[in-house]
């Protein structure tokens, strides 16, 4: 194995336990009453019916994305990596939201360009791990 595949590996195995590991914490009542509170008006739905249901796709999407870096199959891993970059594209507008109030949303709202950085960086490391 060169060393790249290695870097490769250790980032995947990072990467997958982080996305685990947030997609789970969608399903503890606390944080999921806040990330449904994050979701835009326009996404949540009349009278918010869409936001826990889009806390629950979301964490399970998650869940499986760092399952499927996982995989021993580089096809499984690659379209993981891509559908985890899309996840964090979807979930930016609640991020945003947050960051309009942290004052209600304390840590989990991270100014604006920070957040945005981040997750480029993020979605960069995916790339890497990935390809």
């Amino acid at each position: 194995m060169d060393p790249f595949a290695i870097v490769q590996l250790v980032l995947r195995i990072i990467l997958a336990a982080v996305f685990i590991g947030m997609g789970v914490t969608h399903f503890l009542p606390r944080v999921r009453r806040t990330m449904a509170a994050m979701i835009p008006a326009g996404l949540a739905g009349p009278d918010r019916r869409w936001a826990k249901p889009l806390v629950t796709v979301s964490g399970v999407a998650e869940i499986l994305g760092g399952i499927g870096l996982l995989a021993p199959w580089w096809g499984v891993r690659f379209a993981a990596g891509l559908a985890l970059i899309a996840l964090l594209v979807a979930v930016f507008p609640a991020n945003a939201e947050a960051a309009k109030d942290p004052k209600r949303f304390g840590a989990v709202a991270m100014p604006l360009v920070p957040r945005l950085i981040g997750q480029i960086v993020l979605g960069a490391l995916l790339l890497v791990a990935v390809i």
